[in-house]
Formats: C-alpha cells, sequence, structure tokens
C-alpha cells in the first residue's frame, strides 16, 4: 500500500470520529439533556480551550523528543476511554470536565495528522502543497460517513454518538502503530532558550504579516465554532412548528448538515489552485465572505420549498468558506516555516484557530443564543444575521490589514517569457 493511500486511510478515520459528535452533540445535549444554550456553548468551549496548549505543547513535543506517530498513538487511546466515559454523563459541570479531557488528547491530533502527512510526503519525495490537499479531502469524506451513520442510525439525540466515537479512536489508535516512523528534529544551531524549550515557532509574530495572519486566522476560529455548536439545535427547533415536524430536515438535519463537508471535498481540490494563482489573502477574504453567506442564509432558511433551497446553498459555500481558511492556512504555515519547527508552528495555529478562537466562539456564541432567546424559544434568524454581519466586519478589516504581494503563478511565467 503506498503512502498515500496509507495517509488517506488515517484522515478518513480521524475526521470520522470528530463527526461521530462534533455536530451532534448540541443538539443531543439540548434535547435530550435539557442543557441551556450557555450549557453547550461551556461544553464546547472545552475543546477551545484544550487547544490554547496542548496542540502546541504536544507539537514541540513532536518536535523535539517524541516521535510524531507515537504521540499520536497515544492520544487517541486517551480519546477513546474519555469519549466512553462521556456517554455516561448527564449533567453539564461534569460533562465539560470530561470533554475537556478528551479535548487535550484530540486537538493535537489534528496538528499532529498534519505533520504526519507532511512528513511523509516529503520523506517520498511528493509535493505538499499538491499532494496533502489530496490527502486531507478523505478527512473529509470520514466526516460526512460519520454524521451519515449517526443520523441514519437514529443516533443525534442520543449518546450513541460517543460511543462510536470511542471505538474509531481505538481503531485509530492501533492503525498507527503502522504509519511511518516521523523523525524528531536533529538540527542543534540554535542554543538559545527558546530552542531548547521548542518555542521556535513563536519568533513568527516578529513578523507582522504572520501576526496578522494568525490573529485572523483566531477570529475565524471563533467563526467555525459557531456553526459546529449550533447548526444542529437550530434544524431540530424546526419540529417546533407543526407543519415541518415530519420534515426531511428535522428527521435527518445530520445528512443536510453532510452536504457542507461533501461542498468541502470539492473546494478542498480546488485549493493548490487558488493558493498558487491568487496567493492566501485573496483564499481568506473568499472564505469570509462565504462565512457571511453562511449565516446570512441560515437567516433566512427553514423547510419549506424555498427555504430549504436557501439552506442548500448554505450547505454549499460552507465548503469554501472551511477550506479556505482551514486548510489553506495549514499549507502556508507548512510553506513559511523549516522543517525543525514544522510540528511547534502547525500546534500554533490550530491553537489559534481551535484554541483561543474556538474558546470565545463557543462561549460568546452561546451567550447570543441565549440573549436572543424568550421562554426558551430561540430568534434563530436575528442570532444569524448578527453572527453574518461579524464575518462581514472581519473582512473587511482584514483586507485593510494583511498586506501581502502574492504573484501568480502565470504571473510568474510571462515574466520569464517577457
Amino acid at each position: 500500500m503506498n503512502i498515500t493511500t496509507r495517509l488517506k486511510m488515517m484522515s478518513f478515520m480521524q475526521y470520522f470520529i470528530w463527526g461521530s459528535w462534533l455536530v451532534t452533540l448540541g443538539a443531543y445535549m439540548i434535547n435530550t439533556l435539557h442543557f441551556t444554550g450557555s450549557d453547550v456553548g461551556m461544553v464546547y468551549s472545552s475543546k477551545g480551550l484544550a487547544a490554547i496548549v496542548m496542540p502546541s505543547l504536544v507539537g514541540i513535543i513532536a518536535d523535539k523528543w517524541l516521535r510524531a506517530d507515537r504521540a499520536y498513538v497515544i492520544c487517541h487511546l486517551v480519546c477513546a476511554v474519555a469519549l466512553c466515559y462521556a456517554a455516561q454523563v448527564n449533567e453539564p459541570g461534569l460533562m465539560f470536565w470530561v470533554m475537556l479531557v478528551n479535548a487535550m488528547a484530540f486537538m493535537p491530533t489534528i496538528a499532529l495528522s498534519n505533520t504526519i502527512s507532511y512528513s511523509c510526503l516529503e520523506q517520498s519525495g511528493l509535493d505538499t502543497v499538491s499532494h496533502f490537499p489530496q490527502v486531507r479531502v478523505y478527512g473529509t469524506v470520514g466526516f460526512i460517513a460519520a454524521m451519515w451513520a449517526i443520523s441514519l442510525m437514529g443516533a443525534e439525540l442520543s449518546n450513541v454518538q460517543l460511543y462510536i466515537a470511542a471505538a474509531a479512536s481505538l481503531l485509530l489508535a492501533l492503525y498507527s502503530l503502522t504509519l511511518p516512523a516521523i523523525p524528531v528534529a536533529t538540527t542543534k544551531t540554535s542554543p538559545s532558550l527558546a530552542s531548547k524549550l521548542g518555542l521556535n515557532a513563536f519568533i513568527l509574530f516578529k513578523q507582522p504579516r504572520m501576526a496578522v495572519f494568525f490573529l485572523f486566522a483566531m477570529l475565524l476560529g471563533a467563526v467555525l465554532q459557531i456553526t459546529n455548536t449550533f447548526g444542529s439545535p437550530f434544524l431540530h427547533d424546526f419540529a417546533r412548528n407543526p407543519a415541518y415536524a415530519e420534515s426531511f430536515i428535522v428527521k435527518y438535519p445530520s445528512i443536510l448538515l453532510s452536504v457542507s463537508q461533501m461542498s468541502e471535498v470539492f473546494f478542498i481540490l480546488t485549493i493548490p489552485y487558488f493558493l498558487r494563482r491568487f496567493g492566501i489573502k485573496t483564499v481568506m477574504l473568499m472564505s469570509m465572505v462565504a462565512w457571511m453567506l453562511r449565516f446570512g442564509l441560515f437567516a433566512f432558511g427553514d423547510p419549506s420549498a424555498t427555504g430549504f433551497a436557501l439552506l442548500m446553498l448554505s450547505m454549499i459555500v460552507y465548503g469554501c468558506a472551511f477550506d479556505f481558511f482551514n486548510i489553506s492556512g495549514s499549507v502556508f504555515v507548512e510553506q513559511e516555516v523549516s522543517s525543525d519547527i514544522r510540528a511547534s508552528a502547525q500546534g500554533l495555529f490550530m491553537t489559534t484557530v481551535n484554541g483561543i478562537g474556538a474558546y470565545f466562539g463557543s462561549v460568546l456564541s452561546g451567550m447570543a443564543v441565549d440573549y436572543f432567546s424568550v421562554d426558551g424559544v430561540k430568534d434563530w434568524q436575528t442570532i444569524w444575521l448578527v453572527f453574518a454581519a461579524y464575518a462581514l466586519v472581519l473582512a473587511v478589516v482584514f483586507y485593510f490589514s494583511f498586506h501581502y504581494h502574492h504573484i501568480s503563478k502565470n504571473s510568474e511565467m510571462r515574466t520569464v517569457a517577457h
């Protein structure tokens, strides 16, 4: 089995775990456990809190002391235990702590899976910009497969989703033992304290362009958590209307939401072209505009014929919204750093997106949902329009503050020809 196929299998299982609960856990907690919006936001914020420290910390360890593939195995074993226990919890405070343990183990695996992929591709002499999106797209396929499985099993509002995620974590830990060895850094060129502690990646903040990039990666990370946390509860809420109670959207909301991940499959494969042709600034701007459309279409969508079309369009633009900042950002960071701080830099990127951004996105969005709720009834249209306005403001500010000059591949060819 060639290395790209092996990495695709790893990517599939990595995101199958996440897809088993990430989108549906909020609906389970609200509808079955009767948690409030703030409770749900608090539980989801555990992911952000863990990602503030753990990806960078584990990245440093993987760069300096422990092989990335071995760290990957250990993390997924911890996830399997934590998810199995979470399935038995029905109290908000305890759910937060159990999911925090899970997040402390799982969040580093996202950056580690990227590191393993980049390293293996490099060892095989393959171009990371061209081949990594082809590997990563199988993660999206895995996420979709998990969402469909949970929905068709009728497990969206049950703890079965957590048991499935736990089993998948155990399986991936075992599979990871077969992956190629990822060597730790051997360079000894810098005797500085930062080098000894593995903090070299933080020097990226000395570059104004990179500092701004990481800032907006964090702010976009907040946007991502909004849709992950409340997309499914929003669709389940249409059951309150008797006219929509038996609609496809209410019965199988995860299948509708999975169209977002299907859209990812297409947009991931376009990343090499857009990055080479337009550069990271334009690609990130496209993402921000797509987030605005995602929320704006949610605001006016419903199970009626016209409303369903709007919801479907929202799912389609999600692919651009997510991939053009998350996957493209990871590739951009990979291109900007040296191999000896690869894992640290990927961990730092994950910390800004799924750490600080995720924490504030989860907490503040939960507060916003409760603020625009009266007697338990949520004003979803206003909620989504507020989030859409946030994405629009981000796009405008980013355009004027991120200074990046890109010469497209076509332009370079024309210059040489001239």
